[in-house]
């Protein structure tokens, strides 16, 4: 794919990347390096960002990435990684909001504790960013936020519902801080991914004694593609939105799930 990929669609640009350690995080980190961007990549797991740094590395020896582990439910990780970015980089151009929390309990039965730690990633976590993040990306002058939400934040399912109902307000912040940041020239939109073939995924199945072969069957009747979507397929919108492209963008919830959202 990345070879009839215009060259330099992030060239001179700083962008930091939350949940960098895998999955669409690692994927969009890789393809802000091959369009030219410098990276921060923050996840909560150190061992996944060096994983990710080398392999970009490796691959475009010439990239200039960074990388600190951290909770990103800290309000101090956020502070600590804008400040680490400017320092290592000058600038920051493009915040990244993909980190997220997972919880498989239902609404009957979540507790008060486990409603908090989600909200911590998936909400409270995202809004630290922004807020640590605005006064470089207001003065970039031409500074974008893409927040990385889900294609249940649309559609309703059951068996997820702190994830979906936190994913879903992700939208409503997104449009409130599209309003406010307008004038400061900063761009926010959400990606709204359906189901990816993630480390996450691949990983869970595999420690459940299946083989990624059989996890590939699971989501066939999913979307419109009758497929899993590849991390890459998400880190190209991503890229859209945080370029020069979408210059006249702000404020959209754009849905990537291969048709899910309409079935």
């Amino acid at each position: 794919m990345s070879a009839a990929t215009p060259a330099g669609r992030l060239a001179g640009k700083v962008a930091l990347v939350t949940g960098g350690g895998g999955g669409i995080g690692a994927a969009t980190t890789r393809l802000f390096c091959e369009q030219g961007a410098a990276v921060m990549l923050v996840d909560l797991d150190p061992a996944a960002l060096e994983r990710t740094a080398q392999a970009v590395r490796a691959e475009r020896p010439e990239a200039r990435i960074e990388v600190l582990a951290g909770d990103v439910a800290d309000p101090g990780v956020a502070t600590a990684a804008v400040r680490a970015c400017e320092q290592a980089f000058g600038q920051l151009d493009v915040l990244v909001n993909n980190a997220a929390m997972r919880n498989y309990s239902s609404f009957a039965e979540a507790t008060p504790e486990e409603w908090q730690a989600v909200i911590g990633v998936n909400m409270l976590g995202n809004a630290q960013f922004c807020r640590a993040a605005l006064p470089l990306l207001r003065r970039a002058g031409r500074g974008a936020i893409v927040n990385v939400s889900s294609c249940y934040a649309v559609k309703g399912r059951k068996g997820m519902a702190l994830y979906d109902a936190t994913k879903s307000a992700m939208l409503a912040m997104t449009r409130t801080l599209a309003f406010e940041e307008a004038d400061h020239g900063v761009r926010v939109n959400v990606v709204c991914p359906g189901s990816t073939l993630t480390d996450f995924h691949v990983n869970r199945t595999r420690a459940a004694g299946r083989s990624v072969e059989d996890l590939k069957t699971q989501r066939q009747d999913t979307s419109l593609l009758g497929r899993w979507a590849e991390p890459m397929e998400i880190a190209y919108p991503i890229l859209w939105l945080a370029s020069d492209e979408g210059s006249f963008i702000t404020g959209t919830t754009l849905v990537v799930d291969g048709g899910l959202h309409v079935k």
